[in-house]
């Protein structure tokens, strides 16, 4: 048995040692990011889609994403910031995705991307670009809304909400919903990569 232990430990060991080693690093630690950069300007994305205003909901998420990391300070101007972050919404679609036996759409799937870059300006370089993507399943009838998912009880509703509503009411609910969660991930994503710099 003790010898079991061990060998689980020198395991152990041997998988930190490889992981410290081998370059890789968490970005909330924001290891990508210059060491003398403190302050980030993020400006207003652009919006490439034909959903209406999507960027201006998108940027108050990555705004708070950064905020809620504590690694840099936003500020209101770009000449007030070690980092200046900009990008586009660049994918914005939702597309039927279920449907019941009269083939009435039940899930839409809605689709995210942006892309970003990431410029230190003291050196006018490009220290990350790359684009992101998230997918979201929306029910848009109450059959289809799974009251018991994590998304769904993060709402301010309950499936008795859900059942006295009409269809129209549960789409648009959802749809929000759904794309919220869609822009809260995008937005945990684009300071996961330009932090880390993947």
């Amino acid at each position: 048995m003790k010898t079991a232990a061990q060998n689980l430990f020198r395991m152990l060991l041997a998988g930190a040692i490889f992981l410290a080693g081998c370059g890789y690093h968490f970005g909330a630690a924001g290891t990508n990011l210059p060491a003398q950069s403190h302050t980030i300007y993020v400006e207003r994305f652009q919006n490439q889609t034909r959903l209406t205003g999507i960027n201006n909901e998108f940027d108050r998420y990555l705004k708070d994403e950064i905020a809620n990391r504590h690694r840099l300070e936003l500020v209101d101007s770009p000449n007030d910031a070690d980092l200046v972050l900009s990008g586009s919404v660049v994918g914005g679609n939702t597309v039927p995705y279920t449907f019941n036996s009269v083939l009435e759409p039940t899930l839409y799937g809605a689709n995210l991307s942006v892309n970003a870059r990431l410029v230190d300006r003291r050196s006018n370089r490009v220290i990350w670009q790359g684009g992101v993507g998230d997918s979201e399943r929306l029910p848009v009838v109450a059959q289809a809304v799974v009251s018991t998912t994590p998304q769904f009880l993060q709402q301010n509703l309950r499936s008795g909400d859900i059942a006295n509503m009409t269809d129209i009411q549960v789409a648009q609910s959802q749809t929000n919903a759904g794309l919220n969660q869609s822009m809260a991930n995008l937005a945990q994503q684009v300071y996961d990569a330009m932090a880390s710099g993947f």
